[in-house]
């Protein structure tokens, strides 16, 4: 059996437990008990999360957890510095470590981090890319794994991971039947709400503001950086300083996304051929909008399009 230990301390967010019923559905769907869910804390005992709602913890024992969970919190300033060292050592003796939402900064605050391709909360993303340079924070993904260590952005998108590491485990069919007895999405695609947030990228000034307003406006068109800078007034190197300075992304990097957005957007309305959208949307051929879409959110454009045909 899989022992799998969630982490939880005073002021974690209740919401992130709702991984443990992944656990629990996909036992009962695979007929055994394939996973031995714990609740851990580093004294044990009753433990309050932020809405005041309690759980009964255990106490460290042996932490050599095939999967190791870490719950975040709506404030990381409640979160003590020595959970970093209980993590850091449970991790170690673990095959797999995850992080749920803002859990990612304890990860990266025990020194799991360094150089991981990672996500978190959107809110947080950038203050803790900051803090930690060497991370490699992709703000615009509902999940990732980087070699054995996972993390996720904010708050639902726990699920979305733990359904990831059951469909590692037992295979794609059991983990979209979990999907469907808990009523989600199976491996929500990309970012929804979290990739929507991203494209508020509130530059401060009013330049940046500009440029982005025309890139929106103008997605058929060449939207390099020298032509970007020309919008800007200023030389492409100034303007791709400033732009990466005001909102912590490439020009190319906020123009795919601004692209990537209206593409998923298009598909979901379920009205218009992929050639449309293709140049609607300024990709130039469906290739390249193909791997666009595999980066940003894991599926190609079909999946969306499936999944506007079934909603319909």
């Amino acid at each position: 059996m899989r022992r799998v230990g969630v982490v939880v301390f005073p002021g974690f967010q209740i919401l992130d437990l709702v991984v443990v019923t992944v656990f629990e559905v996909a036992n009962i769907l695979a007929g055994r008990p394939v996973y031995d869910v714990h609740l851990v804390s580093e004294m044990g005992g009753m433990v309050v999360s932020s809405s005041g709602v309690a759980v009964q913890a255990q106490p460290p024992g042996d932490l050599s957890y095939d999967t190791l969970m870490v719950a975040g919190a709506l404030d990381l300033a409640v979160v003590p510095a020595s959970l970093a060292v209980f993590v850091r050592g449970a991790a170690r003796v673990s095959r797999r470590t995850a992080s749920i939402c803002t859990g990612a900064a304890i990860l990266a605050r025990a020194g799991l981090l360094e150089g991981r391709r990672v996500t978190t909360h959107w809110l947080v993303a950038r203050a803790l890319q900051r803090e930690f340079p060497t991370l490699r924070m992709e703000e615009d993904r509902i999940f990732i794994q980087d070699g054995p260590i996972w993390t996720s952005a904010g708050m639902t998108a726990g699920i979305d991971l733990a359904l990831a590491l059951v469909e590692e485990d037992l295979g794609a069919d059991i983990s979209r039947a979990v999907a469907r007895k808990m009523v989600v999405y199976h491996r929500r695609p990309g970012g929804q709400s979290q990739f929507s947030a991203l494209l508020e990228l509130e530059p401060r000034s009013d330049r940046i503001q500009t440029v982005l307003r025309y890139a929106r406006e103008n997605l058929k068109e060449d939207l390099s950086v020298e032509r970007l800078a020309e919008v800007a007034h200023l030389s492409p190197r100034q303007f791709s300083r400033a732009f990466h300075a005001e909102t912590g992304q490439s020009p190319a990097k906020a123009v795919e996304n601004l692209r990537l957005e209206a593409a998923r957007v298009l598909m979901e309305e379920g009205r218009h051929p992929i050639e449309i959208i293709v140049r609607e949307t300024g990709f130039g051929d469906r290739e390249r909008m193909r791997r666009a879409f595999l980066r940003a959110f894991g599926q190609p454009p079909q999946a969306f399009q499936r999944t506007a045909r079934l909603s319909a």
